[in-house]
């Protein structure tokens, strides 16, 4: 009988329904957003400092969202390219996310360390050196805005992040771009890599080039070097942001290495603490496996060209 009381009664029945869809909403959706486990934090994870936070609050004001996304998911293809997927624990500290949703540019979640301070210094002054047809627009005029400490302290106290009046200090004659690659290099830097060490030899890698002196292999890594390679090791190899290839060092060391040991080089890329040959890598170069093996021993054939070999 009360049920159908409540039936015939359209108020009464509207006011019970809400009620019990507001009960079912508090209990599925909001009362576990309350709960630390909807709030993981990774071991490790650092809150960011005065200057790696003025350089998200940089990000955010030249509208770099919205050609750039910060997360990786869990896919085969996303994962080769752009490295390991995101996890929710590295984002505690962000408020807001800047996950985005279109990527006009390439994906930044792993971004942290790939490049020296160098590189990105020169990639934000001017995109198109390092990518002809980049579309992004140059940020250098940035190094002529310098931060305001106190604005910089404000948004950490806004944000509860703990400081200390050092290291507010420290902000003094920074600028808006030394900000945004301190951002830069923090970027998903929370999650691990592996592990440095001795990398074996891959077995499938010819000991010695098979293009070896061909023409036509020198003249496509020449094209390649152009594009990939010149930016950071000079137009004939001479050095700049990255270490010269035609001078007898290398790794850091006296001394050649052989034809094999480039291609597992520029393939791998150089992740600080890994060992080639005995020679301790510093980092700073990103694997170009990408590129496939032809093309590898065609820029090793360019490269030996420049050194004369």
């Amino acid at each position: 009988m009360a049920n159908s009381a409540l039936y015939k009664n359209p108020i009464l029945f509207a006011v019970v329904t809400t009620v019990v869809v507001l009960i079912g909403t508090v209990v599925t959706m909001f009362y576990p957003m309350m709960t630390p486990e909807m709030h993981p934090k990774l071991e490790g994870l650092k809150q960011y400092t005065p200057l790696q936070l003025a350089g998200k609050d940089v990000y955010q004001q030249e509208g770099c969202v919205g050609c750039h996304t910060q997360t990786v998911r869990p896919l085969k293809t996303e994962v080769l390219r752009y490295g390991e997927y995101s996890k929710a624990g590295e984002f505690f500290y962000d408020h807001p996310f800047l996950w985005g949703s279109k990527r006009t540019g390439p994906d930044l979640a792993r971004i942290g360390g790939k490049y020296p301070d160098a590189w990105q210094y020169k990639h934000f002054e001017d995109p198109q050196s390092f990518f002809a047809e980049s579309n992004m627009p140059k940020y250098g005029w940035l190094k002529n805005n310098k931060l305001d400490p106190a604005d910089v302290e404000a948004h950490m106290k806004a944000l509860g992040f703990t400081y200390q009046p050092e290291d507010i200090a420290l902000l003094n004659g920074k600028s808006e771009l030394d900000a945004l690659v301190a951002y830069m290099q923090v970027i998903g830097t929370s999650v691990k890599k592996a592990d440095a060490g001795d990398k074996k030899k891959d077995l499938s890698v010819e000991p010695v080039n098979p293009f070896k002196g061909d023409p036509k292999a020198i003249a496509s890594g020449k094209e390649l070097y152009s594009q990939n390679c010149s930016a950071c090791h000079g137009v004939k190899g001479e050095g700049g942001i990255g270490p010269s290839l035609i001078d007898d060092e290398f790794l850091y060391v006296k001394g050649d290495l052989k034809d094999d040991d480039y291609f597992e080089l520029i393939n791998n890329g150089t992740q600080a603490g890994n060992v080639e040959e005995g020679r301790t890598m510093k980092g700073g170069m990103p694997p170009y496996a990408s590129l496939g093996r032809d093309k590898i021993w065609h820029l090793v054939s360019y490269i030996r060209s420049l050194q004369g070999k």
